[in-house]
């Protein structure tokens, strides 16, 4: 299927690793350019090197950082058509999950915040008015099956992916008419290197449990998750349906929520 993507721009956050990754791969391989945002590149981002790939160099945790990326964009490619705003889950230095409402405290809430909330808020502020003298484009957050699924495991991370869900859904309903479509994606746990990395969430899983950290991924995860597909969701099966909603293809396709979580959210 022709996605309809050849020569249009986007704008990428999170873009070295994970879901972010497989996003930028996939919109390169729809034809699209891409400015790839992310504190640091790497071998993989690297090796995805061309004409079409511009990496920006950004903290999304600097309030400015958001609204550089999209300047940067317009400088190189004139101009950007959908954003993809991908970064979120732990703030740089923070290991996942952490466990109880008592855990975090206010800096925790606030770094949470900051990092999964305000950026995608700051980035859309500054793309949108750009989209707008293009007569149109495509945003889309990544938000989480958690956002509606509270827990009191990760509750200021749910909590700023609940407020994410919300703003979206309002600011589908203000740009909708103006040729902006505005979507989320809500991602169950997937096989990133929030999981993988060392410290990272299965290594914390794996100390609560007493598993081994490759049973916590391969098996302890998806069971004590419920997760009906029994594995954790691979980062292209989301970036998949994020750039389909990128898509022009998905032109009556705004202010919804698609869940790619296998079988995490059990609400009808």
């Amino acid at each position: 299927m022709d996605l309809q993507l050849d020569g249009r721009t986007a704008v990428v956050t999170g873009a070295s690793k994970g879901i972010g990754l497989a996003v930028v791969r996939t919109l390169l391989e729809e034809g699209a350019r891409v400015l790839a945002v992310s504190r640091t590149s790497g071998p993989e981002l690297d090796a995805l090197a061309g004409p079409d790939l511009v990496h920006a160099a950004e903290d999304l945790t600097d309030p400015q950082a958001p609204a550089r990326a999209v300047a940067r964009a317009v400088e190189v490619f004139g101009g950007v058509d959908i954003l993809v705003n991908n970064a979120g889950g732990p703030p740089p230095g923070v290991a996942l999950p952490r466990f109880g409402f008592l855990t975090p405290g206010d800096r925790d809430w606030v770094e949470m915040f900051d990092f999964n909330l305000f950026s995608a808020v700051r980035a859309a502020r500054a793309a949108i008015p750009v989209m707008l003298e293009r007569g149109g484009g495509s945003v889309v957050n990544v938000s989480s099956g958690n956002a509606r699924r509270p827990a009191p495991m990760n509750v200021d991370y749910n909590a700023a992916k609940a407020a994410l869900s919300n703003v979206s859904k309002a600011l589908s309903e203000e740009f909708g008419p103006r040729g902006v479509r505005v979507n989320t994606v809500s991602p169950g746990p997937v096989r990133t290197p929030w999981w993988t990395d060392e410290g990272g969430a299965a290594d914390i899983l794996a100390a609560q449990t007493g598993a081994d950290r490759q049973a916590v991924l391969d098996k302890v995860a998806p069971e004590m998750m419920g997760l009906t597909t029994g594995r954790l969701v691979d980062p292209q099966e989301v970036a998949d349906v994020v750039v389909l909603l990128a898509s022009p293809r998905s032109g009556s396709t705004t202010g919804t929520d698609v869940v790619v979580d296998g079988g995490f959210l059990k609400q009808v």
